[in-house]
Formats: structure tokens, sequence, C-alpha cells
């Protein structure tokens, strides 16, 4: 069952429920001097049946009205999420934004901050990287926090090691994008591949691998995912704003979003 198919029997059934408690309530008063329902039978059970069935023809003859309850419930849900990812991006902005274990591509000094959650498996990840190395590049004031999250097994988490563990050699960023941009699954073998070809001591960056930071980093970039609700990779922080996943207007939508940090600040410290 698809999440829209559920969304729409959950406003179905809060309709029914909501409106037979207010009939249930009105025929307890109608009907009962004490105020309480002298089991289920008389008068009070016949007329709350009669109301669902007066509400169940109704929304039947009115299926629209569903339709508009259901964006409504779509409506309020988006908006809590919001509001939730707004409060856990202010109460963790220190380990977004400044974590010690976290690598910083662009400009270290920059005065936005772009955030990324990634994992090298991700096909959208790949497909958005060109757009965040154009802002990068068109940008010299970007503060790019990539924040590794190998969401797609233990492959991942292989490549993710190495390539954190490739920062001690200097050349991190440069591993990160040939991890996307050459073909094949992101794994170890493609990892250690991928490092010979970047002339990086692979013996060591096996050790390196091994290092406690590299484990506190991952642990932190899933603790924080957690927090933010976060579906799915890529997901983008530009200070407080949010854009999830990989949209075709990527680029834009970056740009705009730096341009309104620039401009507004942040809600929270970003």
């Amino acid at each position: 069952m698809n999440l829209n198919k559920v969304l729409f029997n959950v406003a179905v059934v809060a309709a029914v429920a909501a409106v037979t408690a207010a009939g249930t309530s009105y025929l307890v008063l109608r009907y009962s001097p004490t105020g309480k329902l002298a089991g289920a039978s008389g008068p009070v059970a016949a007329d709350q049946a009669r109301v669902e069935g007066i509400l169940r023809d109704y929304l039947t003859k009115n299926p629209e009205i569903l339709v508009e309850m259901t964006t409504e419930l779509d409506k309020r849900q988006a908006a809590e999420q919001a509001a939730q990812q707004q409060k856990a991006i202010s109460d963790n902005a220190d380990k977004l934004f400044r974590s010690p274990v976290a690598h910083v591509a662009g400009n270290p000094s920059g005065d936005v901050s772009i955030v990324e959650f990634f994992d090298y498996n991700c096909g959208y990840c790949k497909r958005a990287l060109p757009d965040v190395l154009k802002l990068v590049n068109n940008d010299g004031k970007i503060r790019l926090v990539l924040k590794e999250l190998p969401i797609f097994g233990e492959d991942s988490e292989a490549a993710a090691k190495l390539a954190l563990a490739s920062d001690k050699q200097g050349k991190y960023f440069e591993m990160h994008q040939k991890l996307f941009s050459e073909p094949g699954k992101a794994d170890k073998e493609k990892a250690l591949r991928v490092a010979k070809e970047l002339e990086l001591d692979v013996d060591k960056l096996q050790k390196d691998a091994e290092d406690p930071d590299i484990k506190k980093a991952l642990d932190e970039a899933k603790e924080l995912a957690q927090k933010l609700n976060l579906q799915g990779t890529p997901l983008y922080l530009i200070g407080d704003r949010v854009i999830p996943g990989a949209p075709d207007d990527l680029f834009d939508q970056l740009k705009k979003n730096v341009a309104e940090v620039r401009e507004k600040g942040c809600a929270s410290t970003c």
C-alpha cells in the first residue's frame, strides 16, 4: 500500500471518528439524564448508527472532500516536519556546521555553509555532484561540509571509511569526486583503486581507515540524519534552509538559498 493510500484511509477514518464522536456526545446529552451511555442499545445506539450511515453516504457522494482532507493532512505533516527539522538544526548547529571530524571543502573560512549528506552508491548524489561543484567553483565563499552517510550497506561504509582516511594524506576531496565519477559500485576495491590513481600510500590509508575518528564521523552523521528525520540521500542544508534529494534545478536552488542566507542570515546559528 502506498503512502497516499495510507493517508487517504487515515483521512476517512478520522472523518468518521470525529463526526461520530460529536454525534455520540449530542445523543448522550439528549437521551441520558445522567450524561452516560446505558449500554450499546436503545435510542443512542440506533441514532449513532444512523449518523455513521449518513456520514458514509455523504462522503461516498462527495469524494472530493476526502481529497481536500488528504491535501490538508499533507500540508500539516509537511509543516510539522519542517518545524522539527528547524529545531534539530538549531539544537545541533555545532555538529552540523563545525564538527572537527567532518571534512570541509571549498573555502573553510567562507561566509555560507552548505552541509551535504551523501552515499557514494546513491545515484541521485552522483547526479547532483556537478551542480555542487559548479557552485563551489563559481562562488569562492562557500564552505562545503561533507557528511558521509553510508546507508546502502557494507560496501558503502567501506568506501566511506577509506575516503575519510584519505584526508590524512590531503586528498579527500579528490577521492570524493572520483568515487562518484568513475564507473562501478563504490566498495573497498574501487576505493583502493582510486587511491592508487591518486598516488596515495594505500597501506597507510587502510590503517588510517580504522582510526577512531573515522567511526566517530560516521556515527555522528548517522545521529544527525536521524534527528533531521532524513528520508534518503542526498540532503542539503544551506544554513538552515533544507533541500531534500536532487531536483533538476538543484544548482539554481542552491544559489538562491545561498543568496538568501547572505541577505537574511539564519534563524539559528549556522
